[in-house]
């Protein structure tokens, strides 16, 4: 019998890192009385239910892409990493509308050329030329919420199984694109932006191992599905879950890291609800800790929503460098998914 060969498998790091944060959010908001304008509710009504006070809203000749690739730039810049060095791109969305190239193929190609792909060069630059450039692998990762979580895991993998050394993940949603404006318990959540990190290799780890998982009996519970394409959601469900059930997903997440609950400092959870994140942070013993509440000013953006959060905070002084932060995201699929990372160093 003949023996099989060996394969190689080429040498990775021992961990990574974040080492930049970047996000977008379109300039054009909606207050919640604007939001009353075309559906019956009201300021205090809104507030109250989910702690939303506003939220952006990108216009028709944005993409998502557009949004991601702005979300990159921002990141690259806070790391000092050109884009050039990047061999791999990631972004997490649930809301493109194109097959092929998928949002980071476009992104990859925007962050080399200034462009979008099709589009002309600026009057007076000079087309790059491509043609014996390898460029970064890029993928979508669609699961919804939990997206950008997922995403960071799969990158840290690459990283330390020697497939990438400089990664960009990103999430990215124009999730008003799919909205029902004349659905009162969903219209009211809906916004649109991006959030990034630049992930590096790194001697010492600083990204804790991804778990994750799904909810088989609420796989139904938030949805885009045809023939509506609309965003949907059985809001009830989502919250029972959230308060009864997520907390002990966040545990684990913490005990896989090495780490116990006292040694997190920052909590960064999916901006669902202010009624699901602030429960959440109590039950898990952080709410003296830093808990991100970015969905007062942006809404839910789903797999944007970790990320943009993260990035706001941070780049506004709010978020301490280098201390344990936990990230967790949870929602359609029914998925979760989260793991510790060390913030940034300043």
């Amino acid at each position: 019998m003949a023996t099989s060969p060996v394969l190689a498998l080429p040498p990775g790091a021992a961990g990574s890192r974040i080492i930049g944060l970047g996000h977008h959010q379109p300039p054009k908001t909606l207050t919640n009385d604007d939001v009353a304008q075309f559906v019956e509710t009201n300021d205090e009504w809104i507030r109250s239910r989910t702690g939303i006070v506003t939220r952006h809203v990108a216009g028709d000749d944005v993409t998502v892409a557009d949004m991601a690739t702005a979300a990159a730039e921002h990141a690259l810049a806070d790391a000092g990493v050109a884009a050039d060095e990047v061999d791999l791109v990631i972004v997490a969305t649930a809301t493109n509308d194109d097959r092929s190239p998928n949002t980071a193929g476009r992104v990859a190609y925007a962050l080399r050329t200034g462009v979008q792909p099709g589009a002309s060069t600026p009057e007076g630059e000079e087309a790059p030329d491509l043609r014996n450039v390898v460029g970064p692998a890029a993928m979508d990762l669609n699961v919804a919420c939990s997206g950008f979580a997922h995403a960071v895991g799969l990158a840290d993998q690459a990283i330390r199984t020697g497939s990438a050394r400089t990664a960009v993940v990103i999430g990215a949603e124009k999730l008003t694109a799919y909205t029902d404006w004349t659905d009162r318990s969903t219209c009211i959540l809906t916004a649109d932006g991006a959030g990034a990190a630049v992930l590096r290799a790194a001697d010492t780890p600083a990204v804790g191992p991804v778990v994750w998982g799904t909810e088989p009996e609420l796989t139904p519970a938030v949805r885009i599905e045809v023939p509506e394409v609309k965003f949907q959601q059985d809001g009830r469900a989502v919250f029972k879950w959230a308060i009864t059930r997520a907390a002990d997903r966040a545990r684990d997440v913490v005990a896989r890291a090495g780490l116990g609950l006292d040694d997190i400092e920052v909590l960064v959870a999916h901006q669902a609800n202010l009624r699901i994140i602030e429960p959440l942070a109590k039950a898990l013993g952080l709410e003296g800790k830093v808990v991100v509440t970015d969905i007062t000013e942006s809404g839910n953006t789903s797999a944007a929503s970790i990320p943009m959060g993260l990035s706001k905070w941070w780049h506004a002084g709010k978020i301490p460098a280098g201390v344990p932060a936990l990230l967790f995201g949870f929602g359609g699929g029914f998925a979760w998914a989260g793991q510790v990372v060390l913030t940034p160093e300043r």
